[in-house]
């Protein structure tokens, strides 16, 4: 993942030191690391061991993307698609039809789908829309949303 794929997960999670629930309701930590069972923190983490778990955790979703993706990515794509199993997960990429169009080479249709993404449950969510927003401006820069340039 590059620094603007870094930058975008990390503004887009923000960080917080102490467990809460998400908005899908998951007890997560620091920037955005959702609590497996078992995986307690009882005190409140640092910026550095958020960073570490980080760290852990776009290796994971590195790998999953590595492993989905059949077609040659831009660093852009690459980073967008981390992005998205980052907060989505693995299976939710797995399952797309973003992934059916990217690895059938339709990587505009592909695009278009990561707006589709930006529901919990069945409310639309504004972090979750400028999220996808951001990672469609990754994938590709030169286009627009709505008129409106990246």
């Amino acid at each position: 993942m590059s620094c603007s794929g870094l930058e975008l997960l990390k503004k887009s999670e923000g960080f917080r030191g102490s467990v809460y629930a998400d908005v899908a309701g998951f007890r997560t930590i620091g920037f955005g690391h959702r609590l497996s069972a078992g995986e307690t923190y009882p005190d409140s983490i640092s910026l550095a061991q958020g960073e570490a778990i980080l760290s852990r955790d776009i290796a994971i979703a590195e790998a999953a993307v590595c492993r989905l993706v059949k077609r040659p990515l831009t660093q852009g794509q690459f980073d967008a698609l981390v992005d998205f199993v980052f907060n989505l997960g693995a299976g939710r990429l797995a399952s797309s039809t973003l992934l059916s169009y990217l690895n059938s080479g339709k990587y505009d249709d592909a695009a278009w789908q990561l707006l589709a993404w930006d529901h919990a449950g069945s409310k639309e969510i504004a972090s979750l829309k400028s999220r996808r927003e951001a990672e469609f401006h990754l994938w590709n820069p030169q286009c627009t949303i709505h008129g409106v340039a990246a």
